[in-house]
């Protein structure tokens, strides 16, 4: 599966295969051979070339995702559409709920403006993407703080198109 991250806002190329004992991985193109273990739910022990690493994954009151390595933490962002759904469709967090893209196409419309209070479902934009028209909608009560894109602009999977705080 190939995924774009971003660690502390620098963006890589992540690629990750199930291997024999672990997973090959390529980061920027580099390979990596891991051997990958669950030991708590949020936390992976890795070892690598002979050494081991323990990354534990937090969320911060934001719905920020950051990696906890040894001692070093990493702002950390995941950009898979298949993933997105899934975390979109949680919609119950605490603060911001920032509304991604989740796949490539054309800002069609907007729906709501910045200031607006929305329901849970209301539409806020609309993007067409392969001759269809898809309404991305608000996944939480609130007032929407921050309308990223305008009519008539590309968007990618997993852009920001607005915050509703």
């Amino acid at each position: 599966m190939k995924y774009e991250v971003l660690i502390d806002g620098h963006p890589h190329q992540v690629e990750l295969e199930r291997a024999e004992q672990g997973y090959d991985c390529k980061v920027d193109g580099e390979a990596y051979a891991l051997n990958v273990v669950m030991t708590a739910r949020d936390v992976l022990s890795i070892i690598h070339n002979g050494r081991q690493y323990e990354a534990k994954r937090e969320y911060s009151l934001m719905g920020d995702l950051h990696l906890i390595v040894g001692s070093e933490r990493f702002a950390v962002e995941v950009r898979d559409p298949r993933s997105l759904r899934s975390r979109r469709a949680a919609g119950h967090e605490a603060g911001p709920a920032k509304i991604l893209a989740p796949m490539p196409g054309k800002i069609i419309r907007l729906l709501a403006v910045e200031g607006d209070e929305v329901e849970a479902g209301q539409g806020l934009v609309v993007v067409e993407a392969m001759k269809m028209q898809n309404e991305i909608k608000a996944y939480k009560k609130g007032k929407v703080t921050r309308i990223a894109v305008k009519e008539g602009s590309a968007v990618n999977a997993g852009d920001l198109l607005a915050i509703v705080e």
